[in-house]
């Protein structure tokens, strides 16, 4: 069990910090709009059906065709555990090192959107203080790696989730032969 859950975490890991590198260009020109979480996403989703192809290459290969729900689960969030910790360094350092302003314009533009909306001057000021608190708070590694923790792992329980109960299957009993009696 191990073994796959390492095999099929680090292909998906991989997988994931490889589309992030390649769509992190394409993020600026999205300027912070939903077509940026519609790519980032769908990024996640397609590495996270590694999740998949590992709980059932373990019961078809490794488990005699059967698996359980509890034990598929245990697969697919290891997994999920996995990649995600591929998809938080990859973030780390690609924020850190090469665009470290980026979420600069992010809390800028939401501190816009804001001030934008109707609201009381005392809400909007208490909005834009706790949106620059955030941003305070996102420089630091350890929290920074936690926000960018909480953005896979969802999505890779839920396919962890439909993975193990569309998977599990119950072992198929053993036809007994009947003994000649003579």
């Amino acid at each position: 069990m191990k073994k796959t859950i390492l095999t099929f975490g680090i292909i998906s890991g991989v997988l994931s910090s490889v589309m992030m590198c390649g769509t992190v260009p394409f993020l600026r020109d999205l300027n912070h709009g939903n077509k940026g979480y519609y790519l980032g996403y769908t990024a996640i989703i397609l590495s996270f059906l590694l999740v998949f192809f590992g709980i059932r290459s373990y019961r078809d290969n490794l488990a005699n065709g059967a698996i359980t729900f509890g034990r598929a689960f245990t697969i697919g969030i290891g997994i999920t555990l996995i990649s995600c910790v591929f998809y938080v360094v990859t973030w780390e350092i690609i924020y850190f090192n090469f665009l470290h302003g980026f979420m600069d314009s992010y809390f800028a533009h939401q501190i816009q959107k804001v001030q934008s909306t109707p609201g009381t001057p005392e809400a909007i000021q208490a909005k834009v203080a706790a949106i620059r608190h955030s941003q305070q708070l996102y420089e630091n590694p350890f929290v920074n790696a936690l926000y960018t923790f909480i953005e896979p792992f969802p999505v890779g329980l839920v396919i962890t989730l439909i993975s193990a109960a569309t998977l599990r299957r119950k072992p198929q009993p053993q036809p007994t032969s009947l003994q000649p009696t003579a």
